[in-house]
């Protein structure tokens, strides 16, 4: 299956990352594409080693080398490509995932402003009825917010916000960004092992 995975500009870059590391493990076609804003949020929180004057493409390097995904396969679409492949519901795409979503995204996907490939890739997987997985990552939430979030939902967007669950008894940080990243896959029916799935 083609999944194309979108990180935007939110807090959280780090769940884009480990589930871009577990999908490079599985037989699925992979495209990423990190926008403007997600490298200003990636350089920050990921504390790249990194010169301020570095381009695009250093930046996108080290947060794949970072994610140990570096030359792992996946194909990286850039943001302002907006003839890439899937940019057309002709691309016959299996599935997108946006994580993390900011705000500003989930408000150009609620209104169908495509601003850059992110959003067309989102506007596309809706009107072919095709899954369209959303990461929202925002706290407070306000009501346009809120509002948003049952805008796309209702356009058949699937959400699972980054709220990590503790039954699975977390001892780091690391195990808190797999419980997101795992229900992301679980909502695509991808098995994995990131967390340990309830079993009553």
């Amino acid at each position: 299956m083609k999944i194309f995975v979108g990180i935007s500009g939110a807090s959280g870059s780090i769940y884009g990352g480990r589930l871009l590391q577990a999908l490079a493990r599985t037989e699925h076609e992979i495209t990423a594409c990190i926008s403007e804003g997600a490298l200003e949020v990636v350089r920050y929180e990921e504390r790249l080693d990194v010169d301020e004057a570095a381009g695009r493409d250093v930046l996108v390097e080290a947060f794949l080398e970072r994610h140990e995904i570096a030359g792992a396969g996946i194909h990286l679409a850039d943001p302002r490509a907006m003839a890439d492949v899937f940019a057309s519901g002709s691309s016959l795409a299996g599935a997108a995932i946006i994580c993390p979503c900011s705000m500003s995204t989930l408000a150009s996907i609620a209104a169908g402003v495509t601003r850059n490939l992110i959003h067309r890739v989102a506007d596309v997987m809706l009107k072919e009825s095709r899954p369209l997985v959303l990461v929202p990552r925002e706290t407070p939430l306000s009501e346009i917010h809120l509002e948003n979030m049952l805008r796309v939902k209702r356009a058949g967007a699937l959400l699972v916000p980054a709220m990590p669950g503790f039954y699975h008894h977390p001892r780091t940080v690391d195990d808190l960004v797999d419980f997101v990243a795992g229900k992301v896959l679980d909502t695509l029916r991808i098995p994995n092992s990131l967390f340990q799935h309830w079993e009553g």
